[in-house]
């Protein structure tokens, strides 16, 4: 497998991470409309994790590639919610918030690139 697939899923992991180290950043951008926002953060932290450990094996990348397009799909409520008020960017620039959206797109086709592998 190539090594940017790696790269890739050390990306997913180190997120995954950071949902346990850094969890009030996180409950500051989780939508209003959604329960249990913590356990939410630490939920998509721990898959974020586990997608991210399966993209290194053969027998369950194009599994976790599917995960990751599909995480990455709900995640859109999340940078939708932050462009609604001040309050739900949490500080991030409106320019960034704008960014972030083609970016998500963006790494579900780099996902996705890589089922023909």
């Amino acid at each position: 497998m190539p090594w940017h697939l790696y790269l890739m899923a050390g990306m997913y992991i180190l997120t995954g991470i950071l949902h346990f180290v850094f969890p009030k950043a996180y409950l500051r951008i989780m939508p209003k409309y959604l329960p249990y926002p913590k356990f939410l953060i630490y939920l998509s932290g721990v898959v974020e994790i586990l997608l991210g450990l399966a993209l290194c094996w053969p027998g369950t990348k194009n599994i976790a590639i599917y995960g990751i397009i599909a995480m990455l799909f709900l995640f859109l409520s999340v940078h939708f919610y932050m462009l609604s008020g001040e309050e739900a960017a949490a500080g991030v620039p409106k320019w960034i918030l704008w960014l972030r959206l083609p970016l998500q797109f963006g790494l579900m086709y780099w996902g996705y690139w890589y089922l023909q592998f």
